[in-house]
């Protein structure tokens, strides 16, 4: 697992340097190591962090998880009546007398798989009754993607899902489940058809429901406008131009007319690169990292490490494979990075935490943890 996480930082600060170019011209006078030392920093302060989180028992994050939760609720309804707006989305907090943003979801998106899986390992006892076991966290998880939902719909359509994932292997009843899916699916399908046949002027005063709305339009029947479709086409051009092996590192084309090309759209970039065989690479080191936590399920003796660390693993590789999929085409632009590989400040360290997190379960899984449930988490996993 450190391997896999090396080898897509190492990999990213290749693609980060090169998709940079017509963004250091226009910002930095040409001086295109700017960006390059930037994601270096970065990545390095992540990694400090990552080997003294993973340094610590995971069992002692079982105590904060409130704290961390309840202050990410604080952060976010900061951001919603203060926040920075950039590309039109009100997702960043600013860091007084340091000039660094961040954006709070990234936090608020581990703080509540903390929590799930805290309240999930203690509430094994009631975890079938409604509203002894089940109720409670669900609040939670409602309360958390509601305050995210107005800026960043995605990632909280990502949290939920990775909530409701880890709820299922956390013995919650599949009919409970169900409950609360079914309505919140059917839901999203009413709000899409209606703001679809809703005209643009009414949307207007609705936050992102007009971008929402334009995304989804252009997705299934791209716009007469060509401004409209200008980063998917070019997308798709940089990932036809790429084939099978690639135009080698450093000689992507597309950089230089791709807008967010070392961002949401850097996985576009990096097929242009390295090619199918290099796209189908990357893709596989995601999996793979999601196959080892997963090992882990059936290794750890107790409940929260096992639904710490698969919690955290799916939301993340989730978020990766999105983003690939938005490359590609394969569904609207949503606005995710790649992890560790986009060019990132703070979301670099908070991706770190998270894996810091699992990196410690990973390495105390043998190790009992005194005063928690057993786990029932690994024979649910096995009958399923």
């Amino acid at each position: 697992m450190w391997s896999i996480i090396v080898v897509l930082s190492i990999w990213g600060l290749f693609a980060v340097y090169s998709s940079t170019g017509a963004l250091s011209y226009q910002k930095q006078g040409g001086r295109t190591e700017v960006y390059l030392f930037q994601q270096i920093a970065f990545l390095l302060v992540g990694f400090f962090a990552m080997l003294v989180i993973h340094s610590i028992h995971y069992k002692y994050y079982l105590k904060v998880s409130k704290l961390i939760l309840f202050s990410s609720y604080l952060l976010l309804i900061l951001t919603l009546l203060f926040g920075s707006t950039v590309n039109d989305a009100q997702r960043w907090l600013k860091i007084p007398f340091i000039g660094l943003s961040f954006q709070t979801s990234d936090i608020a998106k581990v703080a509540l798989i903390l929590f799930v899986a805290r309240e999930l390992a203690l509430r094994q006892d009631d975890i079938k009754d409604f509203k002894k076991g089940f109720m409670p966290i669900l609040i939670h998880v409602a309360v958390t993607c509601l305050l995210i939902a107005p800026s960043n719909l995605s990632t909280a359509l990502v949290l939920f899902s990775t909530c409701m994932v880890i709820m299922f292997m956390g013995r919650v009843s599949i009919k409970h489940i169900a409950y609360i899916g079914t309505p919140t699916l059917i839901l999203l399908i009413i709000a899409i058809v209606v703001g679809l046949n809703t005209p643009d002027k009414y949307l207007k005063n609705f936050g992102r429901a007009l971008t929402w709305k334009h995304r989804i339009e252009n997705f299934n029947k791209p716009s007469d406008d060509p401004d409209e479709t200008f980063q998917n086409d070019h997308a798709k051009i940089a990932i036809a131009k790429g084939g099978l092996t690639g135009m080698g590192p450093g000689g992507s084309i597309e950089r230089n007319f791709l807008p967010q090309a070392y961002a949401d759209f850097i996985f576009a970039i990096i097929v242009e690169e390295y090619g199918l065989f290099g796209a189908l690479f990357m893709m596989s080191l995601y999996l793979l990292f999601m196959y080892r936590a997963f090992r882990i399920i059936f290794k750890s003796p107790k409940a929260f490490g096992a639904l710490l660390a698969v919690g955290l693993s799916f939301a993340l590789i989730m978020q990766a494979l999105i983003n690939m999929a938005i490359a590609v085409n394969l569904v609207p632009n949503t606005g995710l990075t790649l992890p560790l590989v986009s060019k990132g400040g703070t979301s670099i360290i908070i991706t770190s935490f998270a894996f810091g997190l699992i990196m410690s379960v990973s390495r105390y899984v043998e190790i009992d943890e005194p005063n928690e449930p057993e786990n029932k988490v690994t024979e649910n996993a096995i009958t399923t």
